[in-house]
């Protein structure tokens, strides 16, 4: 499973940038405007120069297909990497039909059932994003619906990527592995904490401790 930044926060993407873990990132005007970066399709070109991978960025216009498709035609230009992130209505999918028979990828967002899921894949949509945290906020198995979607586009060879979205926590993450997720999108946070384990700081703290007993030793009898 790869692992997508969500942010708009360039340091953050540097720093994931450094570690090597991440393969993409997903980003939107709400976060770009989070963070007080500028002008969003200067925040998006940055963000592509760093990250080679695929870079979701969202459409402005949401209103009628065509304009739908004519902002996703700009948002692609902005850099080779770009996906264009559209929300799931039958105006998103209408445009997202038309910009797969340009050749122009898009990334199916906020999706919360195998339906609309299903719905993305047919009309060739690169990515689907099934918010897994929001469900979870409204009673429902956000993971499960992960997991329904996996299995129906394995069953009829979708080449629809699944990117497991609104994620909290890094159990969210395991959990996305294990349901088959393509890709899990998380924040700066998550990833941290991803990272770090009490077990580790203490094995850490134990060789450290160690090797100054033993520095000490070679130096007690260097000196004898």
């Amino acid at each position: 499973m790869l692992i997508f930044l969500d942010t708009a926060n360039m340091e953050e993407i540097r720093q994931a940038a450094r570690l090597g873990v991440v393969s993409g990132i997903t980003t939107n005007p709400s976060l770009v405007a989070k963070e007080r970066a500028g002008d969003y399709r200067a925040v998006v070109r940055e963000i592509a120069s760093i990250i080679p991978g695929p870079i979701s960025a969202e459409v402005l216009n949401l209103e009628t297909a065509q304009g739908i498709v004519r902002d996703a035609r700009e948002v692609a230009s902005w850099a080779p990497n770009v996906v264009v992130k559209i929300p799931i209505t039958a105006a998103g999918l209408e445009a997202a039909s038309a910009l797969a028979r340009e050749g122009v990828r898009t990334n199916l967002t906020l999706c919360f059932s195998a339906n609309q899921a299903l719905l993305a894949a047919r009309v060739g949509a690169a990515y689907v994003s099934p918010f897994v945290g929001r469900l979870d906020d409204a009673g429902h198995d956000g993971m499960a619906v992960v997991a329904d979607i996996v299995e129906i586009y394995k069953r009829y060879s979708f080449p629809t990527q699944v990117i497991a979205a609104s994620i909290r926590h890094p159990m969210h993450c395991v959990a996305a592995a294990k349901a088959g997720a393509d890709i899990s999108t998380v924040p700066y946070k998550v990833l941290r904490q991803m990272i770090e384990h009490p077990l580790t700081d203490v094995g850490i703290a134990r060789f450290a401790q160690d090797w100054e007993q033993v520095s000490a030793a070679l130096a007690s009898r260097a000196a004898l």
